[in-house]
């Protein structure tokens, strides 16, 4: 059974990842500080501001730890943008482990609440979903890598197409909600717990 930390940065959706995990056959446990070593794959989820978020990482050492985790890390929502290197949204500095920044989505009316669909280029996270599956979004802001190449999902709101899906090394962002996206959620959960090698592992 994989072996999951979900960390606890003070604001994440933890009883629903924790659940999600479970549903698809990982064994997760919630780290709120120590070392990440041991765990398989790592997630760290979000809901909440990339601010406070980020105080919680830098206080507990886990933002050391993470940078220097070496595993497969999926980021979700604020943790997807907590993995860049700057966020508007507080003035904050971030993770650095994509290059990159977070800024205000350019569209209204904000937050982007609701379904939408995600247009991408990666058969190993998308493995069984289509090409534009539907997920559930909640958020106000939204990266915008340095590197085009690191973008695999895309998906528009109003006037403003954002990265929905990142990848870069073993890094995976989703600025969507798996765990609150029903099957299509569970599914791409599945996919990245149980793939031996992800596509850009080798990057």
């Amino acid at each position: 059974m994989t072996s999951v930390a979900v960390i606890d940065h003070g604001a994440g959706n933890l009883v629903s990842m924790m659940r999600a995990l479970e549903m698809v056959g990982a064994n997760p446990t919630l780290v709120r500080s120590g070392e990440l070593t041991g765990f398989d794959r790592v997630v760290l989820p979000g809901v909440g501001a990339t601010g406070p978020a980020m105080r919680t990482l830098d206080r507990t050492g886990l933002a050391d730890e993470l940078r220097n985790y070496r595993g497969s890390l999926l980021g979700v929502c604020v943790g997807m943008q907590l993995l860049f290197d700057y966020s508007t949204e507080d003035d904050t500095e971030c993770l650095g482990l994509i290059r990159g920044d977070v800024q205000l989505i350019d569209a209204t009316p904000l937050p982007h609440i609701g379904w939408n669909s995600v247009a991408h280029d990666d058969q190993t996270m998308f493995s069984g979903l289509g090409d534009n599956p539907l997920f559930y979004f909640v958020h106000s802001f939204a990266v915008r890598p340095s590197d085009p190449a690191s973008v695999v999902g895309r998906t528009t709101y109003g006037e403003d197409t954002f990265a929905s899906c990142v990848a870069s090394g073993p890094v995976t962002g989703l600025q969507f909600h798996p765990e609150r996206s029903g099957a299509a959620g569970l599914r791409l959960l599945a996919n990245f717990l149980g793939a031996r090698k992800l596509r850009h592992d080798a990057a």
